[in-house]
């Protein structure tokens, strides 16, 4: 299992003592240190919708032109944003063999996830 995002954000924060807690083992890919690629894009944007990946609520994406935001309508275009800037991918995403768990961190989604 996987956990993308990124270390100082609250939410990641969070997720991460929420798996430490509770004995699930995960790991870590920092989006700042090591990126996305374009293939692991791809494979997110087959399960869920730009519109959900890309953090519209977010500073990254608040601070973005009007033209830049204009410029995202599709996955092409979500994606190449998503690789120059992850911090606008919301996070957590809590991958297992390549299938999305979960995107973003509530404790009831998680406790639903891992009950037993």
């Amino acid at each position: 299992m996987k956990l993308y995002g990124i270390p100082n954000c609250n939410t990641v924060k969070k997720a991460r003592q929420w798996l430490d807690q509770h004995g699930v083992q995960y790991e870590f890919h920092d989006f700042k240190k090591s990126g996305i690629s374009a293939e692991t894009l791809q494979q997110w944007l087959t399960q869920v919708e730009w519109e959900k990946l890309v953090n519209r609520a977010g500073m990254t994406w608040r601070g973005l032109s009007d033209a830049e935001k204009a410029a995202v309508t599709d996955n092409a275009s979500a994606s190449s944003l998503m690789q120059e800037k992850t911090s606008v991918i919301k996070r957590p995403v809590l991958v297992k063999d390549d299938t999305i768990l979960n995107l973003g961190f509530t404790e009831a989604a998680y406790e639903k996830l891992f009950a037993a």
